[in-house]
């Protein structure tokens, strides 16, 4: 299965942010998965499987339970991929990055003393 096969279900993706949390028991993450999505505990289950045989995720088993973490691996490799079209959407977010600190400076050189500008017309 393609790296974006595996990404595009909301479940896997919802199973590994929980899972970039750090390790948790198979447990955990369906209750949460079940109780967010109305899935039932062995659909949750083949979400975890299809995540392990595609290397994103790990598991380990710990006496009774099984705990699993994110595998970083495949990860890179689509950040690699992604790569090609982070010209797309960087220069925005620099720009935007640019004007949150220049409004900050200039609430910062105001004090809070000065109350913002404010004119009746």
């Amino acid at each position: 299965m393609h790296a974006f096969d595996v990404l595009g279900d909301p479940v896997r993706r919802r199973i590994l942010e929980l899972l970039a949390g750090g390790e948790q028991t198979a447990g955990a993450v369906s209750a949460v998965i079940r109780e967010e999505f109305g899935i039932s505990q062995p659909a949750v289950s083949q979400h975890l499987k299809v995540l392990r045989d595609n290397g994103f995720a790990t598991v380990r088993p710990e006496g009774t339970r099984r705990l699993y973490a994110v595998d970083p691996r495949p990860l890179r490799e689509v950040d690699g991929w992604l790569e090609h079209f982070r010209r797309f959407w960087t220069p925005p977010l620099a720009a935007l990055a640019t004007e949150l600190a220049r409004g900050r400076r200039e609430r910062r050189l105001r004090g809070p003393a000065d109350p913002p500008d404010e004119r009746n017309t």
